[in-house]
């Protein structure tokens, strides 16, 4: 599988931006998949997850309630809608996937990862 991760940008505080992770190469609709961020100098940390169905959904305490995932099996796509964004948000997002019905939420038990797109918030 090979992601490619796009719509990062430079944007103000309490602004939005949605990114989008395209899947090819295998099977996206029995894929789960979830969003990580790094800001320089930290470490990788969990963002949000979504199951093969879109049905469940799970999110960092940071970022409920102001992120949303979602995706189209149609499109081979994932999405990360990000609302209301903050100064903290800044960092390379990475989309990940593996083969599972599960939420997925460590990023060690991802298989597949895309290059990242960066997104910085300026207060």
């Amino acid at each position: 599988v090979q992601l490619q991760a796009s719509g990062g940008g430079l944007v103000q505080a309490g602004g939005s931006l949605r990114l989008s992770c395209a899947a090819s190469g295998g099977t996206f609709s029995s894929t789960a998949m979830g969003w990580f961020r790094q800001a320089p100098g930290k470490e990788r940390d969990f963002v949000a997850a979504i199951t093969w169905n879109g049905v469940n959904t799970y999110y960092a305490g940071s970022v409920k309630g102001r992120f949303t995932i979602s995706r189209d099996n149609a499109k081979n796509t994932v999405y990360l809608q990000m609302n209301s964004l903050k100064p903290e948000d800044t960092a390379v997002y990475y989309c990940a996937a593996v083969e599972s019905y599960r939420t997925v939420v460590r990023d060690y038990e991802y298989k597949y990862w895309g290059q990242g797109t960066q997104v910085t918030v300026s207060s």
